[in-house]
């Protein structure tokens, strides 16, 4: 189990916005882009987040629309 002090501390790799637990998944609580958690390790690589349902790139998130984040 993750510890939930480690929890408090991640944020998203994208708009740095706080994430919540989802069963197996870390959900950013701003553009709701989804990071898995594998043998209780958060992936939070941003080529491998899950979009949320409609947006079919990540450049469509709302906190790179913004300009909050960069994709390089």
């Amino acid at each position: 189990m993750i510890n939930e002090n480690l929890l408090a501390l991640l944020v998203c790799p994208l708009g740095k916005a706080p994430l919540k637990r989802e069963g197996d998944m870390l959900v950013c609580t701003r553009c709701g882009a989804r990071f898995a958690i594998k043998d209780d390790i958060p992936n939070m690589l941003i080529e491998d987040a899950q979009l949320p349902a409609g947006q079919p790139s990540l450049a469509n998130l709302d906190c790179v629309r913004a300009g909050d984040a960069k994709l390089d």
